[in-house]
């Protein structure tokens, strides 16, 4: 079986979204915990993405094809929201599927306070008691508290920082496979999005043998906006009319994910200011790719 599903999300949390998600945890509940026709299920969680920066949405200056892909290839919600406008509580909504307003989870600094509540029941705590491998790879921002961290609910690994950070040199950045500490990433290659990716496949390859869960919220393309220069380079003009062909040809030989759904959510849309806009054209500005 393969599902793939792609959400492009804004403000609010809509019935359809709680009816996917009610319906997953449901007819999983309903089936026995060794199953072999279980699906897999990764979820991409994009931090403050833009509903106008996707190829599949009408972008033609920024080349998507692989996102496009999932669109091209599932559903589409075109008029699914997430559950708030500020990253804690956006996530809190996600993990729980419940409007955090019903648990004093309206801000971003419950993270800071008292994070994510611990009468709480997350997706991966369903999923985990459900005989699945569950694992969590970039931004979690639901408390830093040692009783708030992934691996305290529901996640059996967690590779990534606790709340936002830089791209290069993360702050409060946590790998479980070492310590479940905050741990100080010295490494000048280090790149988050490279990182969190490397990582995540080769936790599917540990994993494979058995019914998975991936939640991989990156922190891109969340301020600070920052990238190595391989990849600014295939903006120069002459990349840019190579970039697209490239990227098709990749995608090509890609293997297809057997069994497996996958989701595509952006985690509250475009960050409402940044100081990049001002150096961008009206037709930029009014398509959204801020």
């Amino acid at each position: 079986m393969e599902v793939v599903l792609t959400h492009q999300a804004n403000h609010i949390w809509p019935t359809l979204v709680c009816a996917v998600a009610v319906a997953l945890v449901v007819g999983l509940a309903a089936t026995p915990a060794g199953a072999a026709d279980k699906p897999n299920i990764l979820v991409f969680y994009a931090d403050d993405l833009g509903w106008g920066e996707l190829g599949c949405q009408g972008n033609a200056e920024i080349p998507t094809p692989n996102i496009d892909s999932i669109a091209t290839g599932g559903i589409r919600f075109t008029q699914g929201y997430v559950a708030a406008t500020y990253c804690s509580p956006s996530r809190a909504g996600l993990m729980t599927g419940r409007y955090p307003t019903r648990f004093g989870h309206e801000f971003n600094s419950v993270h800071n306070a008292v994070g994510l509540a611990a009468h709480e029941t997350t997706m991966a705590d369903r999923l985990k008691a459900q005989g699945y491998a569950t694992c969590c790879v970039g931004k979690w921002h639901l408390g830093h508290q040692p009783a708030n961290r992934p691996t305290r609910r529901g996640f059996d690994e967690f590779y990534g920082t606790l709340a936002n950070t830089p791209f290069f040199h993360p702050t409060n950045f946590v790998d479980s496979r070492v310590s479940n500490d905050v741990q100080t990433v010295s490494d000048d290659s280090f790149y988050t999005t490279d990182a969190y990716a490397d990582r995540s496949v080769d936790w599917i390859e540990k994993n494979k043998n058995r019914p998975w869960f991936l939640y991989m919220p990156f922190n891109a393309q969340h301020a600070p906006l920052q990238a190595p220069k391989k990849y600014l380079d295939r903006f120069s003009l002459e990349a840019r009319r190579r970039e697209p062909a490239a990227l098709s040809d990749r995608r090509q030989q890609r293997p297809a994910a057997r069994n497996t759904l996958l989701a595509l959510w952006t985690s509250m849309g475009r960050a409402p200011r940044r100081p990049e806009a001002g150096r961008l054209t009206r037709r930029q500005r009014r398509a959204g790719t801020l």
